[in-house]
């Protein structure tokens, strides 16, 4: 009886709630979790809102709370990078490099990175529909393969072995480590120069060695790999303007 009346608690919350911003409605993500006190709001690194509410919580309470911060959340929407679609013209920073996307037009096919004029291009098959979802396709084949390389070889330097791999279209996450083992990954990461995956790549198998951020958990990023402060710190400066590559603009 305890596990199911927890059950019907947390379903209750929505999935999203809606604030009038600047005359507009904006779309705000519910997420409860379990260890919050207090209700918190943010931006994603998606451009999406985002409310953290503790499992107690009430809803009338948490719409009070989106409500209060209307000002500071508009504030935060304007100066946040707007969504980068993946559409025909639209320029991609594959591993960190500009590539132009080329519709094709061709019904059958598969993404063909070439070189014209000095031009780098992604030519994605199928109409403008399409265009996105092949594109991301592609995209997340490129990299679960680069980042499987780069796991296994962090894995062997700190003498680990994560349990899968899975990618994830987070919005305000590069990686995570479950208790179990498993490594989760945002796909976007194949966008940003190779030693940024490589690592948040170590940052995650650090985990399996040490679940915290303590100066042990460093000390295993660093054996893995001695020059991580400098993907750090290009996610700290880009991160942000990278996760909206591939949002619809509407």
């Amino acid at each position: 009886m305890r596990l199911f009346l927890r059950r019907e608690k947390a379903a209750r919350w929505p999935e999203t709630i809606t604030l009038e911003v600047d005359g507009a409605p904006i779309a705000i993500a519910i997420r409860v979790n379990a260890r919050a006190r207090s209700y918190r709001l943010r931006l994603g690194d998606g451009g999406r809102a985002v409310l953290t509410v503790p499992p107690h919580g009430r809803l009338d309470d948490a719409l009070g709370f989106a409500a209060r911060n209307r000002a500071w959340l508009a504030a935060r929407l304007k100066r946040a990078p707007a969504p980068r679609p993946f559409v025909d013209g639209a320029l991609v920073p594959l591993r960190g490099i500009d590539h132009r996307i080329v519709a094709t037009g061709r019904l059958r096919g598969r993404v063909e990175v070439t070189k014209e004029a000095g031009e780098r291009l992604l030519r994605v098959p199928g109409g403008p529909e399409h265009i996105g979802r092949r594109l991301t396709d592609w995209l997340k084949n490129e990299a679960e393969r680069d980042l499987a390389e780069r796991v296994t070889a962090y894995a062997a330097t700190l003498g680990v072995a994560p349990i899968g791999l899975t990618l994830r279209s987070q919005s305000s996450r590069w990686g995570s480590c479950s208790s179990k083992g498993r490594l989760n990954f945002n796909w976007r990461l194949v966008l940003a120069p190779p030693f940024v995956l490589d690592y948040v790549a170590a940052h995650e198998v650090a985990h399996l060695r040490e679940m915290n951020h303590s100066p042990a958990f460093w000390t295993e990023v660093g054996r893995a790999l001695p020059d991580y402060e400098r993907g750090r710190a290009w996610l700290k400066a880009h991160g942000r303007a990278l996760m909206v590559h591939g949002l619809d603009a509407g």
